[in-house]
C-alpha cells in the first residue's frame, strides 16, 4: 500500500502556500523513545510531501495513512542493519 499512498499524495496536494498541485514524497523512520531507541527501532514512520514549486513541506503519520502494519515494524526489526 505505501507506493499507493506516494503517487496519491504526490498527484494530490494542493500547497496551501502557493496554489499548486504536485509534491514529491519521502518517507522516512524514526525510533522512538527507551528501548525503541536504544535497540534502534524505527517504528515511527512519516511521509514528509514537498510542493514542487516553492518547496513547502508537510508531516503526515504514515500509521494514520495505512494503518498500523504490525507485521512490517516485525520484519523490518528482524532485518534491519
Amino acid at each position: 500500500m505505501g507506493k499507493n499512498t506516494d503517487v496519491l499524495l504526490s498527484q494530490e496536494f494542493v500547497c496551501p502556500k502557493c496554489h499548486q498541485q504536485g509534491a514529491h514524497v519521502k518517507r522516512l523512520s524514526m525510533s522512538g523513545t527507551g528501548l525503541s531507541r536504544l535497540f534502534e527501532m524505527q517504528l515511527n514512520r512519516y511521509a514528509f510531501v514537498s510542493c514542487h514549486n516553492c518547496g513547502y513541506t508537510e508531516v503526515y503519520n504514515l500509521e494514520v495513512l495505512e494503518g498500523r502494519d504490525n507485521l512490517g515494524s516485525l520484519l523490518e526489526l528482524l532485518f534491519s542493519n
